[in-house]
């Protein structure tokens, strides 16, 4: 079957994701003297008290050209933490890169490993909807077809691979896959693993694997995609993994992550890198090999967010579609009380309530008629928590009314 897709019929969402939501809501006062903003997951709990004198220990650092892979310490810290938290023995040499942010990893490794036909047919990107745009954009980069999968309450709000047609999944190329996924905070489990490397071997696709939200869970640690290829025996380049100590360490601005996968795939990432990627500086590269040998921060942390899960659940007893989420620092939050519009809840929570909230369909893709995240707002967790309990709830006082 010939695939009858052209880029120009598949695009991003209208406008980008903050754009679009200062449009909505920055032309009203918000309806409170004390707004509060719940819409980015910009994480506001201390990052390591010693990282800026480290900092400046290393600053000759900057008078010289980055590190393009990572220095040896960073990737072997990498390595290292790898080995620490999954079990997985990698080579730091072949099988890890250090990213500029996890962005750039997950865009340019769809530039170095998407092919130019699958089977003889136009390639296909599998999409989680609701999905990180970056993953949407990566697709059309590369001339793939991005094919919406809905994570919906019905699939456990992971993407249901297996349900797409045969000739789909045949000329699949790549599936990006997001645990703990953002927006829903539901974990991939051994099972899905299993079931999702099946459908990849069978038909012979790469699993791009966003893990940013990792090292934020309740009880027990979410399983990596390395961790399951190795558990079930799957080929070793099935699975590409990305990690980032925006969230783990809460260092967004560090712009600081990494890639880690076969030798193969890894060596195509790092050839592109090679002459149009932006390497990390290195006194940056230095500190953040400090940041991942250290652990007791990201356990400090890990309590904080716990502490907030606990508090949402309480304010949010008993409303009715309210789950409490597994990992991450998100509320997926129904507002089908509203008519099921997310965008005019968010309007109206911020002129009526003074709190800012993000509309899930803004993190979607309208398929066949239907947005996944059209009846949701997100809410992240990000804030102090005695100014996240004062946001919360303002929104459950609201949606209630």
């Amino acid at each position: 079957m010939t695939s009858e897709f052209t880029p120009a019929r598949f695009k991003p969402s209208p406008d980008p994701t903050w754009p679009r939501l200062r449009a909505l809501l920055d032309p009203y006062p918000a309806g409170h003297a004390v707004p509060v903003n719940m819409t980015i997951g910009e994480p506001k709990h201390p990052f390591p008290d010693w990282l800026p004198d480290m900092l400046g220990q290393v600053q000759s650092g900057w008078g010289k050209y980055p590190d393009n892979n990572g220095l040896p310490e960073l990737r072997e810290a990498i390595s290292a933490w790898i080995s620490r938290r999954y079990g997985v023995d990698t080579d730091p040499d072949t099988q890890i890169m250090a990213l500029n942010g996890t962005r750039e990893g997950l865009f340019g490794a769809a530039l170095a490993l998407s092919p130019d036909t699958k089977n003889g047919d136009h390639p296909a990107i599998l999409l989680p909807n609701p999905f990180y745009p970056v993953y949407g954009v990566a697709a059309l980069a590369v001339n793939a077809e991005p094919v919406y999968v809905p994570a919906t309450r019905d699939t456990g709000h992971l993407p249901d691979f297996a349900s797409l047609p045969a000739d789909v999944l045949n000329r699949t190329a790549i599936a990006y896959v997001c645990s703990p996924a953002n927006p829903q905070g539901r974990v991939a489990d051994e099972a899905y693993w299993k079931e999702l490397l099946a459908l990849a071997e069978k038909h012979d696709f790469r699993i791009f694997s966003d893990e940013c939200y990792s090292e934020i869970y309740r009880d027990t640690p979410p399983p990596g995609g390395l961790e399951m290829a190795a558990k079930f025996g799957a080929d070793p380049e099935r699975v590409t993994i990305f990690h980032s100590l925006s969230k783990r360490s809460n260092l967004p601005g560090l712009r600081s992550g990494f890639v880690a996968g076969g030798p193969k795939s890894i060596g195509e990432i790092k050839r592109l890198r090679a002459t149009a990627g932006a390497p990390l500086p290195n006194p940056i590269q230095a500190v953040s090999a400090a940041v991942w040998n250290d652990e007791e921060h990201v356990i400090a942390n890990r309590e904080q967010y716990s502490a907030k899960f606990v508090q949402a659940d309480h304010i949010f007893a008993g409303f009715d579609g309210y789950e409490s989420p597994e990992a991450g620092f998100f509320l997926w939050l129904p507002v089908d009380r509203f008519g099921g519009d997310g965008e005019a809840t968010a309007l109206r929570l911020w002129r009526e309530a003074g709190v800012r909230t993000l509309p899930g369909a803004y993190l979607s893709r309208t398929v066949a008629g239907t947005n996944p995240g059209q009846n949701y707002i997100r809410v992240a967790l990000v804030a102090p928590i005695d100014e996240m309990t004062k946001g919360l709830t303002r929104i459950r006082d609201h949606l209630q009314q």
